[in-house]
């Protein structure tokens, strides 16, 4: 079920979420949160009343988003719907449709798109919790199940169910396979100091 924010008080609350998925001062350390930060001043300036402070700052949301956009390769504007707690690990080339629906507390990592398979077609819409590995491209109109993992480089096409992992070119979904993780094939006898995981 998506949770979206629907006064300017949910959009403060929202904004306390996702900066609970961050690091102490992730401002210094996160690129990341300047773009979630803008889009959260985008959502709460919109669910303004009108007059000319709501104006005003419409034109200081655009400048910002721009300015953060080019700075980070993070697009994704006030337009989308994401539910609280947003984390994106790392910056970079992360591209979502404006007609896009993100859940809640759900993990973006770097080189995501989220978007139509052709101009003006249907967007996908991603449920809670969900994780996308980098690079992943999440394209048309899909469903990623609650609790999905994608992973990276994988180019889903397809609705993913609730708590499944899909990878691959086209995504498909894995059950029940052992995946050795990278640090069950390194040589034991080699010191620490040269193994990388």
């Amino acid at each position: 079920m998506l949770l979206l924010p629907s006064t300017k008080s949910d959009c403060l609350s929202d904004w306390k979420l996702d900066l609970a998925r961050y690091p102490r001062r992730p401002f210094l350390k996160e690129q990341s949160i300047w773009a979630i930060a803008v889009y959260r001043f985008g959502r709460w300036n919109d669910r303004r009343s009108t007059g000319l402070s709501k104006f005003l700052f419409d034109r200081i949301y655009w400048l910002l988003f721009r300015l953060v956009e080019t700075a980070t390769g993070i697009s994704f504007n006030k337009y989308v719907q994401i539910g609280p707690g947003l984390r994106i690990h790392h910056f970079g080339n992360i591209f979502i449709h404006q007609a896009a629906r993100i859940g809640a507390n759900c993990t973006l990592r770097q080189g995501v798109t989220i978007g139509n398979r052709q101009e003006g077609g249907a967007v996908p819409v991603i449920e809670d919790d969900v994780e996308l590995g980098a690079y992943a491209q999440v394209l048309g109109d899909i469903r990623i199940g609650r609790g999905a993992r994608i992973g990276a480089l994988s180019v889903v096409l397809k609705d993913v169910p609730a708590g499944a992992t899909a990878v691959g070119i086209p995504a498909r979904i894995i059950e029940g396979e052992t995946i050795l993780r990278l640090s069950d094939t390194i040589d034991s006898t080699l010191p620490p100091s040269t193994v990388a995981i």
